[in-house]
């Protein structure tokens, strides 16, 4: 059996959580969740935990109305990866939001458009802080805490209208 060294808190209860401590408070913070199932999303504006979504897939519903989905405070290594669940193409939007515009997204997104063009959308990489996924037929968007405050985002969207994005 090989070694396995481990720097920093590990815990498992059927899953691993990575965590972070503050080094004045000794505060725990959880960051990953790795191992757990998906979490489905109710169709209504959700503002998202470190301990509860990150390291999951997140099933995004096919909404009745434009829903707004906040993530938290960026952390290092925080991992939020979306994924359309909807049976058929959605009539609203998805809007994801950082929690303040000094929170942005560095990155993009290939959008695969129903007729049959494909091409890519790129935050500015200094200020916008939303992203709204126009009516989708599907999507699977990853959004990455790069540091305290900047998350990195990446994936694919498919659909009529591509993808926005904006500051809040």
């Amino acid at each position: 059996m090989g070694n396995t060294t481990f720097t920093g808190a590990v815990r498992s209860e059927s899953t691993f959580k990575t965590v972070s401590k503050n080094t004045t408070t000794g505060a725990i913070t959880e960051v990953v969740t790795v191992g757990d199932a998906p979490v489905s999303l109710a169709d209504a504006d959700v503002t998202l935990t470190n301990a509860t979504h990150s390291g999951r897939v997140i099933l995004v519903p096919d909404g009745g109305q434009d829903n707004t989905y906040t993530l938290p405070a960026p952390v290092a290594g925080s991992m939020f990866r979306f994924v359309y669940a909807g049976g058929a193409a959605d009539a609203t939007d998805a809007i994801i939001v950082t929690p303040a515009n000094a929170n942005f997204f560095v990155g993009g997104l290939t959008f695969l458009d129903t007729d049959n063009e494909v091409s890519a959308v790129f935050s500015d990489g200094n200020s916008n802080s939303k992203i709204q996924i126009n009516v989708p037929a599907g999507f699977d968007v990853t959004i990455m805490g790069i540091d305290a405050t900047n998350y990195q985002i990446f994936g694919s969207v498919t659909g009529a209208t591509a993808p926005a994005f904006g500051d809040q």
